[in-house]
């Protein structure tokens, strides 16, 4: 079975459980994408395909990308991305992959983009609990001390300091499936995702499960 499909996020909403306890979820439109190539899993290569999603104007294309598609007899698609299969599976070029891949109360990866923020400093960007806040200090938002002494006398790599914040590749794991609408391409899972109302997303199977304790 293929491993996922490719989304577009849509926005959140507000549920309501059986007890009343309110519950936040994200509305992702999962599909359909359409299988552009299929590449076998012979000596030195692997089994996958390739999904497109997302209908564009063959216009919008470069000659390489639109040959690619004529090709295939698909009709073009805005993004494309290789997915591995399982041995045995079998697709077909121009076949469908509809959200049904997904069913309730199952977990899933969403992959995405984070919302951009821009240059930041270490409060806003790491959290960092910064200075006193009275009148007089001089030390609010800042850093603090960065250095090592004399030995190695020298800031090292990784320290956690003013930069980009955001527009990284963010993957929420472990998100369950609250509702599969197969006839308006909708699933809906509990809690957030990275990216902002129409980011594109990638959703598939968990690969970390989480185990219940028994008690």
């Amino acid at each position: 079975m293929i491993e996922g499909l490719l989304a577009k996020k849509v926005g959140m909403v507000q549920l309501f459980d059986k007890e009343g306890r309110a519950i936040g979820g994200t509305i992702m439109e999962a599909g359909p994408c359409t299988v552009v190539q299929v590449k076998s899993d012979k000596p030195g290569n692997y089994g996958s395909v390739q999904l497109g999603f997302g209908d564009v104007d063959e216009s919008r294309l470069t000659k390489p990308l639109a040959g690619h598609f004529s090709k295939a007899s698909v009709a073009p698609k805005r993004h494309l991305k290789e997915v591995r299969i399982e041995s045995g599976d079998e697709y077909k070029v121009g076949q469908e992959i509809r959200v049904d891949l997904f069913s309730v109360g199952q977990r899933v990866d969403v992959t995405g983009v984070s919302k951009g923020k821009g240059f930041a400093g270490v409060v806003k960007r790491w959290n960092m609990r910064g200075g006193p806040k009275s009148h007089g200090s001089t030390f609010h938002r800042q850093p603090g001390s960065i250095g090592c002494s004399a030995s190695p006398g020298r800031v090292l790599k990784g320290k956690k300091l003013p930069g980009h914040a955001g527009n990284r590749r963010v993957t929420a794991l472990n998100l369950e499936v609250l509702l599969v609408r197969p006839e308006e391409n909708l699933l809906l899972v509990k809690g957030c995702v990275p990216g902002p109302p129409k980011g594109l997303l990638f959703v598939r199977r968990s690969v970390k499960q989480k185990v219940k304790k028994e008690e």
